[in-house]
């Protein structure tokens, strides 16, 4: 494969955004691996996993929603819509990276292949929700939250109440984040029946539910902390995601939609960049 195609597919799946996911399942793998000490290969694992997954989910998505992405003329421009990558080579992508998913799974021992499955199936399955829900956000969200779960699984073999609420602060904030995105879609979403709660319910409704979202992702990151009973570094990092999301919501209004771009990439890739930078000096210290 040409270098030119390369970056035709790490376009397709927007693959520097992996930075949404990949510092919290690092930083979940750091403080879980406290006292696991597992070897470092496995964290090399559990990268390749949350690599692998994304780029399938972004695969299938960009598949499935190529008529759509073709209409819109926002996201006219994306590669399947103007023919830089082929719907079959889209396909092809998600199933590579799918299988690759699954053999990173395997590789990280036997609960995590058994789930594998329903990770996929999730992460797929997002980009079929909006054709039947206006709630596809929370879909969303969940898929995203595998990524801490999934590294708190690799790292220590089991789960618990811990991962549990850091892995519902990250499908709120998520989900929180993509109810924002989807405002900019509203009227182009309700007039060709595309799921979302702007479409359905108006951008004001849209906004209230992800500033709650996303209150309840400051809460379970602070349950997160007490929890396992972390130090000040992590509570600094939580206090500067509070910040970083209040300020999102801030500079994004139901009159004024005209910097959604920057509180959905550059914001929400600093919340993640905080929490595992955060995570991994308090499993060092």
């Amino acid at each position: 494969m040409s270098i030119s195609a390369i970056k035709r597919y790490a376009s397709l799946v927007a693959l520097p955004h992996t930075i949404f996911s990949l510092p919290f399942a690092l930083g979940a793998a750091a403080i879980a691996g406290e006292k696991a000490h597992p070897p470092l290969s496995r964290y090399a694992w559990i990268v390749l996993a949350v690599a692998s997954a994304r780029t399938a989910a972004m695969s299938f998505n960009r598949y499935a929603d190529r008529e759509i992405d073709a209409k819109n003329p926002r996201t006219k421009g994306r590669e399947i819509p103007r023919g830089a990558v082929s719907p079959q080579g889209a396909l092809a992508l998600c199933a590579v990276a799918s299988a690759l998913f699954v053999v990173t799974a395997w590789r990280l021992g036997p609960l995590p292949l058994a789930l594998s499955p329903i990770a996929l199936a999730v992460c797929l399955g997002y980009s079929l929700a909006k054709r039947f829900t206006s709630l596809p956000h929370l879909i969303l969200g969940l898929a995203l939250a595998g990524a801490p779960c999934g590294a708190w699984i690799a790292i220590t073999g089991g789960f618990g109440w811990a991962p549990l609420a850091l892995s519902l602060a990250v499908a709120a904030w998520v989900a929180g984040f993509d109810l924002i995105y989807a405002c900019q879609d509203a009227g182009f979403d309700r007039a060709h029946g595309v799921g979302s709660v702007a479409a359905r319910w108006g951008i004001p409704a849209a906004l209230k539910l992800s500033s709650a979202l996303h209150m309840a992702t400051s809460a379970g990151l602070l349950l997160f902390g007490v929890l396992l009973n972390l130090g000040i570094a992590y509570y600094v990092g939580t206090f500067a995601i509070v910040v970083t999301l209040a300020y999102e919501h801030a500079i994004v209004s139901p009159g004024d939609l005209t910097r959604v771009n920057r509180a959905f990439f550059d914001l929400n890739g600093y919340v993640s960049l905080i929490f595992g930078a955060c995570a991994v000096v308090e499993a060092l210290t």
